[in-house]
């Protein structure tokens, strides 16, 4: 702490006070505690500061009177009877008027706050600095190009908001060299907003070289959107627009829609994630029915309802190109499925239906599998997983599969038809020769359930794909498909994580595997196996096996002992076909990730093939 002294004289001439009695001005000056002192006073002002980089802080102001007495020399000790008599005289004779009194005291506190309020003047024109006017300026203009953002108390230095434009200037131009150079180009996640889709769009115009770009997850807005007026119609190579993870929102939607009335070219557009609504939702009814172009459309996890499932409907009515529509995490209900299930009965171009969590129910997929029975299309692809169907809704699910010619994959995901459900639908799979992909994962199915599956499968050898995840099947449902599965089916993708077999389970299956030439891919997560269940599937990797290439064992409690079976394994079977061995989430310590790691050397030493291990 530094401090600064300086001493300012306020006063040079002493008062004159009138008097009718020398013995009263003399009195006035001996008096005790109820006169005052009137002499010539000097005042010094201290001012205490604390020192600081670009300027003095003062603390305080400390005042220091110093007054001499006026008293002379003839003022000497008298009787005391003498000074009471002259005392009384002044006291009688000339008493000091109210007014003088106040005066004496006001006149030297007001000249000390005039003197301070001037220096204070002084000293803060000395030291605080004026505010510069390039910052006046620069507040004024907003700033150009990408947008950037700093923490709390980050200290900007001159010259780096420059920087930082350069910078971002320097980033959108290798972006638009990205533009110019590729046919395919990922910008998804690079942040720079709607005034760097300005710069960006600039290359789109009349750009012949890509076809493919994503700008998803950027910031823009529905001001941003406004950047392709004028480029989507000039603009006739790119075919695949994704605006994905943008808050454009509905009038963004509305405002895109316009421009692509009349674009021939782009056969994807990607709008998941866009805070698209049920107005959003209409313009694309509209486009629809004046794009005849469009091939793709994803409008995934947005806050589309019943109108917007209407509108939609209508559209697909009008429109014979649209092919796949993607509706997948969006609010239709049964309501919704029933209005798009009208629009599916007139419409001859849908071939996938993506409606992935839509609570559509039981209503919902009877009204919708009507629709699609009576669709004049080929429909290829239908997802309606997590959907709370149950098992009265299997049903009409199962009808549909049985006249269905051009089906490959059915998704019933994270359901609820329980074991008549699924009997129901093995049912419809004994008539169905075109699925070849189904997943019944999360249906609360037990052995008896897939007992029924299995059995599909002895005359059934389309099927290659088959998910029954998140089902308690036991033990004794994996028996059922072992033992069917042994010498049948044309399965190469089997998967049954998360199905309490346990190491049990694992058995039948490992005996599966030395007869079975189909299986490629065997994922077995969370299945309690165990180092008994992993040693039972070790002694099948050591026969001759061709087909498996994937095995997944993760999450099951395996230790150093199945880690070390399983590497003997894949050391004695010089024909190993295994390209890919999951061990993560196990209990291996760093003995058995050894032995598996040399087991893999070992492999790629004999036969040069590269087993990938993760543990």
């Amino acid at each position: 702490m530094s401090s600064s002294t300086s001493t300012v004289s306020l006063c040079s001439h002493p008062q004159v006070i009138k008097s009718h009695s020398p013995h009263s001005l003399r009195s006035r000056f001996l008096s005790g505690s109820g006169g005052l002192r009137f002499a010539p006073a000097t005042v010094s002002v201290v001012l205490v500061g604390r020192g600081r980089k670009c300027g003095v802080r003062f603390r305080r102001l400390v005042v220091r009177v110093a007054a001499s007495s006026m008293a002379d020399g003839r003022g000497s000790r008298r009787a005391a009877s003498g000074r009471r008599v002259v005392y009384r005289e002044s006291q009688a004779e000339s008493a000091p008027s109210p007014f003088k009194q106040v005066a004496s005291v006001v006149a030297p506190a007001g000249v000390f706050l005039a003197v301070t309020f001037v220096l204070w003047k002084l000293v803060e024109k000395l030291l605080i600095p004026k505010p510069e006017r390039t910052a006046l300026v620069e507040n004024k203009s907003p700033p150009q190009g990408m947008n950037w953002s700093f923490a709390v108390g980050t200290n900007l230095l001159p010259g780096l908001k420059a920087k930082i434009d350069r910078e971002s200037k320097q980033k959108l131009n290798e972006f638009a060299k990205e533009l110019r150079t590729f046919r395919s180009v990922d910008m998804s996640g690079r942040n720079f907003g709607d005034e760097g889709l300005f710069f960006l769009s600039e290359s789109l115009g009349y750009n012949q070289t890509v076809e493919e770009v994503s700008f998803a997850a950027n910031g823009i807005t529905a001001e941003g959107i406004k950047a392709f007026d004028g480029v989507l119609q000039s603009n006739i190579v790119l075919k695949t627009l994704d605006l994905s993870g943008n808050p454009i929102g509905d009038e963004g939607i509305k405002c895109l829609c316009d421009m692509l009335a009349d674009n021939a070219s782009i056969l994807k557009l990607q709008l998941n994630s866009t805070d698209l609504g049920d107005e959003g939702a209409k313009a694309i009814a509209e486009l629809l029915k004046k794009n005849s172009s469009l091939r793709v459309l994803e409008l995934n996890n947005n806050m589309i309802d019943y109108s917007g499932f209407t509108g939609l409907a209508g559209a697909l009515l009008e429109n014979n190109t649209i092919r796949n529509l993607h509706l997948n995490g969006n609010y239709g209900g049964a309501l919704g499925a029933n209005a798009l299930a009208k629009g599916l009965e007139g419409n001859k171009s849908i071939r996938e239906l993506h409606l992935h969590g839509n609570s559509i129910g039981d209503e919902g997929v009877r009204a919708l599998m009507s629709g699609l029975s009576m669709h004049k299309g080929k429909t290829t692809l239908l997802d309606i997983s997590n959907n709370s169907i149950s098992a009265r809704g299997a049903f009409y699910v199962a009808e549909y599969v049985k006249k269905s010619k051009s089906l490959l994959w059915l998704n019933l995901y994270m359901n609820d038809i329980g074991d008549e459900g699924a009997e129901k639908i093995a049912e419809a799979l004994k008539q169905n020769r075109s699925i070849t992909t189904i997943d019944l994962g999360g249906n609360n199915i037990h052995a008896k359930g897939v007992t029924d599956i299995a059995q599909v499968l002895k005359d059934n050898s389309v099927i290659t794909t088959l998910e029954l995840s998140y089902n308690p099947i036991g033990p004794d449902g994996a028996k059922a498909l072992s033992e069917v599965l042994k010498f049948n089916g044309n399965v190469n993708t089997l998967k049954l994580g998360w199905c309490q077999i346990g190491a049990k389970g694992a058995e039948f299956i490992a005996d599966t595997l030395k007869y079975n030439t189909s299986i490629s891919v065997l994922d077995l997560r969370a299945n309690g196996l165990k180092d008994e269940g992993a040693a039972c599937l070790a002694r099948s990797l050591k026969v001759v096996n061709e087909a498996l290439t994937s095995l997944d064992l993760g999450f099951n409690e395996i230790r150093d002992d199945g880690a070390f079976a399983i590497a003997q394994a894949l050391k004695a079977n010089e024909d190993v076909a295994v390209t890919s061995l999951n061990l993560a989430n196990n209990f291996l310590t760093k003995f058995g990730q050894s032995a598996l790691t040399d087991a893999r050397d070992h492999v790629y030493e004999m036969s040069e093939k590269e087993v990938n291990v993760f543990f």
